[in-house]
Protein backbone atom coordinates (compact mmCIF):
# COMPACT_ATOMS: atom_id res chain seq x y z
CA UNK A 1 0.00 0.00 0.00
CA UNK A 2 1.72 3.46 -0.68
CA UNK A 3 2.45 6.18 1.76
CA UNK A 4 -1.17 8.24 1.10
CA UNK A 5 -3.58 5.10 1.38
CA UNK A 6 -1.29 4.21 4.45
CA UNK A 7 -1.89 7.53 6.13
CA UNK A 8 -5.59 7.61 4.75
CA UNK A 9 -6.46 4.23 6.64
CA UNK A 10 -4.41 5.07 9.76
CA UNK A 11 -6.19 8.58 10.49
CA UNK A 12 -8.75 8.60 13.56
CA UNK A 13 -10.30 12.09 14.86
CA UNK A 14 -8.72 12.67 18.13
CA UNK A 15 -10.54 14.44 20.71
CA UNK A 16 -7.34 14.35 23.00
CA UNK A 17 -4.98 16.53 23.13
CA UNK A 18 -1.42 17.15 25.22
CA UNK A 19 -1.67 20.95 24.53
CA UNK A 20 2.00 21.18 23.38
CA UNK A 21 2.04 23.13 20.06
CA UNK A 22 3.92 21.16 17.19
CA UNK A 23 6.93 22.39 15.35
CA UNK A 24 6.51 25.56 12.83
CA UNK A 25 8.00 23.90 10.37
CA UNK A 26 5.36 20.96 10.53
CA UNK A 27 2.12 23.78 10.82
CA UNK A 28 3.67 25.53 7.66
CA UNK A 29 3.48 22.34 5.66
CA UNK A 30 0.03 21.81 6.71
CA UNK A 31 -1.07 25.50 5.93
CA UNK A 32 0.55 25.03 1.77
CA UNK A 33 -1.15 21.85 1.60
CA UNK A 34 -4.34 23.83 2.46
CA UNK A 35 -3.93 25.88 0.05
CA UNK A 36 -2.62 22.97 -2.35
CA UNK A 37 -6.41 22.18 -2.71
CA UNK A 38 -8.16 21.95 -5.89
CA UNK A 39 -10.70 24.40 -5.89
CA UNK A 40 -13.87 24.50 -8.51
CA UNK A 41 -12.59 27.00 -11.96
CA UNK A 42 -9.50 27.44 -9.47
CA UNK A 43 -11.14 30.26 -7.76
CA UNK A 44 -9.67 29.15 -4.52
CA UNK A 45 -12.45 30.87 -2.14
CA UNK A 46 -10.76 30.29 0.74
CA UNK A 47 -8.59 31.85 3.54
CA UNK A 48 -6.44 29.65 6.01
CA UNK A 49 -5.78 31.35 9.49
CA UNK A 50 -3.40 29.38 11.19
CA UNK A 51 -4.42 29.86 15.43
CA UNK A 52 -1.48 29.34 17.70
CA UNK A 53 -2.56 31.49 20.29
CA UNK A 54 -3.94 29.07 23.04
CA UNK A 55 -5.77 32.28 24.95
CA UNK A 56 -7.77 32.52 22.32
CA UNK A 57 -8.53 29.10 21.12
CA UNK A 58 -9.41 28.86 25.33
CA UNK A 59 -11.40 32.07 25.34
CA UNK A 60 -13.04 30.72 22.29
CA UNK A 61 -13.19 27.02 23.58
CA UNK A 62 -15.11 28.51 26.75
CA UNK A 63 -17.75 30.80 24.66
CA UNK A 64 -18.80 27.68 22.92
CA UNK A 65 -19.06 25.84 26.04
CA UNK A 66 -21.26 27.95 27.68
CA UNK A 67 -23.58 28.43 24.12
CA UNK A 68 -24.02 24.85 24.63
CA UNK A 69 -24.95 25.29 28.25
CA UNK A 70 -27.78 27.66 27.79
CA UNK A 71 -29.23 25.75 24.66
CA UNK A 72 -32.26 23.97 24.89
CA UNK A 73 -31.60 20.88 23.85
CA UNK A 74 -29.00 19.64 26.03
CA UNK A 75 -27.70 16.51 24.27
CA UNK A 76 -24.68 18.22 22.35
CA UNK A 77 -23.26 19.97 25.64
CA UNK A 78 -23.52 16.79 27.37
CA UNK A 79 -21.73 14.51 25.18
CA UNK A 80 -18.93 17.02 25.21
CA UNK A 81 -18.95 17.13 29.06
CA UNK A 82 -18.75 13.35 28.26
CA UNK A 83 -15.38 13.48 26.51
CA UNK A 84 -13.56 16.33 29.15
CA UNK A 85 -15.74 19.47 28.98
CA UNK A 86 -13.96 21.48 26.11
CA UNK A 87 -14.81 22.03 22.59
CA UNK A 88 -11.21 22.16 21.32
CA UNK A 89 -10.09 18.94 23.48
CA UNK A 90 -7.01 21.22 24.60
CA UNK A 91 -5.72 21.21 20.70
CA UNK A 92 -2.61 23.97 20.68
CA UNK A 93 -3.46 24.53 16.89
CA UNK A 94 -6.48 25.58 14.83
CA UNK A 95 -6.49 25.92 11.39
CA UNK A 96 -9.67 27.95 10.59
CA UNK A 97 -10.85 27.94 6.98
CA UNK A 98 -13.10 31.42 6.35
CA UNK A 99 -14.80 30.85 3.10
CA UNK A 100 -16.95 33.00 0.17
CA UNK A 101 -20.33 32.02 0.27
CA UNK A 102 -21.46 29.48 -1.10
CA UNK A 103 -18.53 27.38 -1.21
CA UNK A 104 -18.66 24.60 0.86
CA UNK A 105 -17.53 21.61 -0.97
CA UNK A 106 -14.23 23.75 -1.08
CA UNK A 107 -13.99 24.07 2.14
CA UNK A 108 -14.47 20.47 2.80
CA UNK A 109 -11.58 20.15 0.05
CA UNK A 110 -9.70 21.70 1.86
CA UNK A 111 -10.21 20.69 5.50
CA UNK A 112 -9.46 17.12 4.18
CA UNK A 113 -5.85 18.19 3.26
CA UNK A 114 -5.09 19.65 5.91
CA UNK A 115 -6.61 17.00 8.49
CA UNK A 116 -4.13 14.14 6.09
CA UNK A 117 -1.04 16.57 6.31
CA UNK A 118 -1.30 16.66 10.02
CA UNK A 119 -1.70 12.94 9.67
CA UNK A 120 1.26 12.78 7.41
CA UNK A 121 3.76 14.70 9.60
CA UNK A 122 2.58 12.32 12.69
CA UNK A 123 0.22 15.19 14.60
CA UNK A 124 -2.79 14.47 15.91
CA UNK A 125 -6.29 15.78 14.46
CA UNK A 126 -10.35 16.47 13.68
CA UNK A 127 -11.83 18.57 11.34
CA UNK A 128 -14.28 20.51 13.81
CA UNK A 129 -17.49 21.79 12.61
CA UNK A 130 -18.83 23.51 16.31
CA UNK A 131 -15.48 25.94 16.26
CA UNK A 132 -18.33 27.78 14.38
CA UNK A 133 -20.69 28.28 17.90
CA UNK A 134 -18.34 30.88 19.12
CA UNK A 135 -18.51 32.97 15.91
CA UNK A 136 -22.26 32.70 15.97
CA UNK A 137 -22.57 34.14 19.48
CA UNK A 138 -23.35 36.79 21.37
CA UNK A 139 -19.47 37.63 21.17
CA UNK A 140 -19.09 36.45 17.61
CA UNK A 141 -18.49 39.69 16.40
CA UNK A 142 -15.55 40.29 19.15
CA UNK A 143 -13.93 36.89 17.92
CA UNK A 144 -14.45 37.87 14.58
CA UNK A 145 -12.52 40.85 14.68
CA UNK A 146 -9.66 39.19 16.93
CA UNK A 147 -8.99 36.70 14.04
CA UNK A 148 -9.51 38.90 11.45
CA UNK A 149 -12.48 37.78 9.20
CA UNK A 150 -13.67 40.60 7.03
CA UNK A 151 -16.76 41.79 5.21
CA UNK A 152 -17.45 39.19 2.42
CA UNK A 153 -16.11 36.03 4.52
CA UNK A 154 -17.10 33.51 6.85
CA UNK A 155 -16.71 30.41 9.07
CA UNK A 156 -16.17 27.45 6.85
CA UNK A 157 -14.90 24.77 8.87
CA UNK A 158 -12.01 24.27 11.50
CA UNK A 159 -9.14 21.86 11.63
CA UNK A 160 -7.63 20.96 15.42
CA UNK A 161 -4.48 20.08 15.34
CA UNK A 162 -1.68 18.74 17.98
CA UNK A 163 -0.38 15.70 19.68
CA UNK A 164 -2.71 13.64 21.11
CA UNK A 165 -2.88 12.38 24.91
CA UNK A 166 -4.30 8.88 23.26
CA UNK A 167 -3.90 7.21 20.21
CA UNK A 168 -7.09 5.15 18.88
CA UNK A 169 -8.19 2.88 15.91
CA UNK A 170 -9.76 4.55 12.92
CA UNK A 171 -13.11 3.64 12.49
CA UNK A 172 -13.98 0.76 10.15
CA UNK A 173 -14.58 1.00 6.95
CA UNK A 174 -18.36 -0.14 5.59
CA UNK A 175 -17.09 -1.62 2.44
CA UNK A 176 -21.43 -2.07 2.09
CA UNK A 177 -21.37 1.75 1.06
CA UNK A 178 -19.80 0.96 -2.09
CA UNK A 179 -21.37 -0.05 -5.56
CA UNK A 180 -19.80 -0.63 -8.76
CA UNK A 181 -21.50 0.69 -11.79
CA UNK A 182 -20.01 -1.75 -14.84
Amino acid sequence: MNETLQTISRRFSCRDYEGRLPEREKLEAIALAAVQSPSAMNRQPWQVLVITNKSLIEEMDAEGMRILAEAEDKSTYERFMERGGTLFYNSPCMYLILKKPGTDLDTGIVSENISLAASSLGLDNVICGMAAIPFNGSKGDEFKKKVGISDGWEFGMAVLVGYGKTKKDPHTPDISKIRYIE
